[in-house]
């Protein structure tokens, strides 16, 4: 049976539903709100995985961190808590001990070091203690054992720079100093902490001013809206692009923590450019415009910064200064409306300076070493992916002397700059010199330090790596080649005594002329091979290379690490084929390893995202010299510093031992190296023009500041005498004519010779007649005028009787031959005539 309803006359509404127009729209309405919320569930859902996507995988594009080398401390060694924490912080380490690489704690003047399970080393805690600005105690906490030394995480450079050249230094919530936090929240969204991801305050606000403005003059996201936004969207300004702005704040406010968003905001944030770079977030920011760590920064800093957030390239601090402290102040007055900051601290960061760092990004991640680096990985390493897999790359770096490498280049520059300051480029503007230095360890090769220009921000050109001609710092190889001679020609060898002739010549090879000159066309006649490289004399080189072979020559630097355009033709011994620094610097490994090339390296060891090794270096060597010719040449490079070209180094207060070669080409060189280490500099412009300074006013005083601010650190203090090996003698001779120096030579030197070659005899120019040495191995002949003397080294490895100075030569004359004798017969003695007649003889 029908069931029929009375509807009252004043239902309206009810009657308008019961209509069949009104159910069609009721069901409109039901179908509406049926798909907008299949949608938001549809929507939510998709956004949530998005979500859970990206924070399982990292929310950062990962890429390979760069370690320079590690750091040992020692016992009684100059360091402070501060210094070491600094240190530690750059490597990864914080105070949580839930960060992976590793804790550390600070106890007054003392500090607790915790490797954790990410670290490089697999070693035990320790705490090192420190006393009147020294360490004074190193205890392992393994076994509470007292230790001499203690090495500490080596210091990430950076980060592998991902595809879109960005680079960032990723930092925990913890990490970020509270000034920072408070200018970042004071300027974007003030009840970060308070809201639930959406202002409404600020929401009504916003579309009050926008409304009286007429346009959108504010904006109304909140930090968490702006997190959604920098990872799951792109910049348009749409509905489409805001509802899931909306859906994607919803999700994050539910899955993370407020200090997780901000954790994230701080290490995306797109903080400008400096350089080709983009920089993101506030750690690398903090490296790029102020040189310092993120916990370093001041209120004035921290400021800065966050004010830099709105427009980023309007208030680039370096570009646009004055706009970038208007900002600054605007940031530091919000933080006092909103009780961040006292009055007093206001009034003192408004009107502190903006001090930036002047540097640039090379003092701080030594951007063309790793820009090498990065080139050895894709060449070397094709199969994996450094951009997007979180690889550990331990290098060679050493960062004490990757800083000290950056100031020597600033500091020497200024004087070449002062020195050019007349010259102009063609179309009027300055013409501003470049500069290459690198610096390896004396004998596995490694680079400890290397700047490819002055300034990686203008040009990320390398000139480390870029060919040049070497000039004169190319000539020791010609001299190793010509003191070879006594290895394969021993009856006719050229030593550091053979006399050449300096004077103008022509020189002929493959039917055409070749004319070079010395320097201001000063010639000094009759030198030894000494004095020739001493001075840089160029005549007496090529002539040095036309006796023993310009292939000779030739093959020598190839063994020595030079590349193949090296050809032999005269030119070749003054340095007219072009090479890099850094093969220079590899080069002269052969002379400060015992003649043993050795190929400079960038990288120690690769580990990947599980801390397994895929990669260990091995040095790459090969005998290219024989160690006494090696020695040879180095104490002549010695003589180059002692009283040649390189002179200046010592007065530039650098006197530790040391060897080097000055060049001059349409640039300036220095090469030089100590026990310790070897440096190379390059000074020249990059459009090949003349720089017109020699070698000894351009690259020398950037070299001799390097070294002596290298050489303070413990790991190249000890820098000592060059060791002679077995098979070197030295002996007195005459440097005039050369020949062993005797009783009427006005002036005398000794000599270092391979054993066999040094002169026998004696001078003729004064008096020394056509003595010789007979022997320098038989004991039982007389004991000679003149001895040679034997270097330390050999007489330590000679026999008992020959360390204790018995190795003689004798000499007879022969015009006064020595008669047999009976030491028993009795002299006749002499009457007074007999007397005068020996007094008359």
């Amino acid at each position: 049976m029908a069931i029929r309803a009375r509807v009252p006359r004043g239902a309206l509404l009810t009657r308008f539903f019961l209509h069949p127009v009104g159910r069609i729209l009721l069901a409109l309405v039901a179908l509406g709100f049926t798909v907008a919320a299949s949608a938001f569930v549809y929507f939510y859902l998709k956004y949530a995985r998005l979500i859970e996507e990206k924070l399982n995988a990292g929310p950062f594009s990962t890429t390979s961190m760069v370690f320079a080398a590690p750091r040992t401390y020692s016992l009684g060694e100059e360091a402070t808590p501060e210094e070491i924490i600094a240190s530690l912080r750059n490597s990864g380490y914080s105070e949580s001990k839930a960060t992976r690489m590793g804790s550390y704690t600070r106890r007054g003047d003392s500090l607790e070091i915790y490797p954790g399970p990410d670290s490089y080393f697999k070693q035990e805690a320790a705490v090192i203690r420190f006393q009147d600005g020294r360490i004074s105690q190193i205890v392992s906490l393994r076994d509470n054992t007292e230790r001499t030394q203690h090495t500490i995480e080596p210091e990430l450079i950076t980060n592998l720079f991902d595809r879109n050249r960005e680079k960032r230094r990723l930092v925990r919530f913890q990490d970020i100093p509270k000034v920072l936090v408070n200018a970042v929240v004071a300027a974007e969204d003030k009840r970060f902490f308070m809201h639930a991801g959406f202002d409404p305050l600020r929401i009504l606000k916003s579309a009050y001013v926008d409304l009286k403005a007429g346009y959108r003059a504010q904006g109304a996201s909140t930090l968490s809206m702006q997190v959604a936004r920098m990872f799951w969207l792109d910049q348009k300004k749409t509905y489409a692009r805001k509802a899931a702005e909306v859906l994607i704040t919803m999700e994050l406010e539910r899955r993370l923590t407020k200090e997780q968003i901000f954790e994230f905001y701080a290490n995306q944030v797109d903080l400008g450019r400096r350089g080709t770079f983009a920089i993101r977030g506030f750690a690398e920011a903090s490296l790029a415009y102020f040189g310092k760590d993120l916990s370093q920064l001041t209120l004035p800093e921290a400021a800065t910064l966050a004010g830099h957030i709105q427009r980023p390239s309007y208030t680039n601090p370096f570009k646009w200064p004055e706009r970038a402290k208007k900002r600054r102040n605007v940031v530091l007055m919000l933080m006092r409306e909103n009780g961040f900051i006292s009055d007093q601290e206001y009034a003192a960061a408004i009107s502190a300076p903006l001090e930036l760092n002047k540097g640039g990004v090379g003092s701080t991640d030594a951007p063309y070493f790793v820009d090498l680096v990065n080139d050895e990985l894709q060449e070397k390493f094709a199969d994996h992916d450094f951009q997007s897999r979180a690889y550990k790359v331990y290098t060679t770096l050493d960062m004490n002397l990757q800083r000290e490498a950056v100031e020597a280049v600033r500091l020497g520059m200024k004087e070449v700059d002062q020195k050019l300051k007349n010259r102009r480029k063609a179309d009027g503007s300055p013409a501003e010199a470049q500069v290459a230095l690198v610096a390896l360890d004396a004998h596995n090769g490694e680079v400890k330090a290397l700047v490819g220009g002055r300034n990686y921000g203008l040009s990320q050109l390398n000139r480390v790596m870029a060919k040049r001609q070497p000039g004169s710092s190319f000539k020791p190889f010609v001299y190793a080649a010509a003191l070879n001679t006594a290895l394969y020609d021993p009856a006719n060898p050229i030593t550091a005594s053979t006399q050449l002739v300096d004077e103008p010549t022509t020189f002929w090879f493959d039917g055409k002329p070749y004319e070079p000159h010395n320097h201001r066309n000063q010639y000094s006649g009759t030198v030894t091979v000494r004095q020739a490289l001493a001075k840089s004399m160029n005549i007496p080189t090529v002539k040095l290379a036309e006796m023993v072979g310009y292939a000779s020559v030739v093959q020598l630097a190839r063994r020595s690490g030079l590349n193949l355009s090296i050809h032999p033709t005269p030119s070749v011994a003054l340095g007219a084929y072009e090479v890099t620094p850094l093969e220079i610097a590899g080069a002269y490994t052969v002379f400060s390893n015992s003649g043993t090339w050795v190929k400079p390296s960038l990288i120690r060891s690769i580990r990947d995202d599980r801390g397994e090794v895929i990669y260990e270096a091995r040095p790459t060597t090969r005998q290219a010299l024989d160690p006494r010719v090696a020695y040879l040449m180095t104490n002549l490079m010695e003589e180059v510093i002692r009283s040649g070209t390189g002179a200046g180094v010592r007065s530039r207060g650098f006197l530790l031992p040391a060897a080097g070669k000055t060049g001059t080409s349409h640039d300036g060189w220095f090469a030089g190296f100590t026990t310790k280490l070897i440096c190379v500099v390059w000074v020249g412009f990059d459009d090949n023009q003349e720089l017109n300074l020699e070698g000894a006013q351009s690259a020398l005083p950037i070299w001799a500041e390097f070294m002596k601010r290298a050489h303070q650190y413990r790991e190249y203090a000890g820098a000592r005498y060059f060791d002679a090996p077995d098979g070197i003698v030295s002996v007195e001779i005459d440097p005039v004519s050369g020949q062993l120096a005797g009783p009427g030579c006005p002036n005398t030197r000794s000599e270092v010779f391979i054993h066999g070659t040094q002169p026998q005899q004696l001078c003729r120019l004064h008096g020394g007649g056509a003595t010789r040495v007979a022997s320098w191995d038989t004991e039982d002949t007389p004991a000679p005028a003149v001895a040679p003397k034997v270097s330390k080294p050999l007489a330590r490895s000679l026999s008992p009787s020959a360390a204790s100075g018995e190795i003689s030569a004798s000499h007879s004359s022969p015009s006064a031959p020595v008669p047999n004798s009976d030491p028993a017969a009795p002299t006749k003695p002499k009457g007074f005539f007999g007397r005068i007649r020996d007094m008359l003889k």
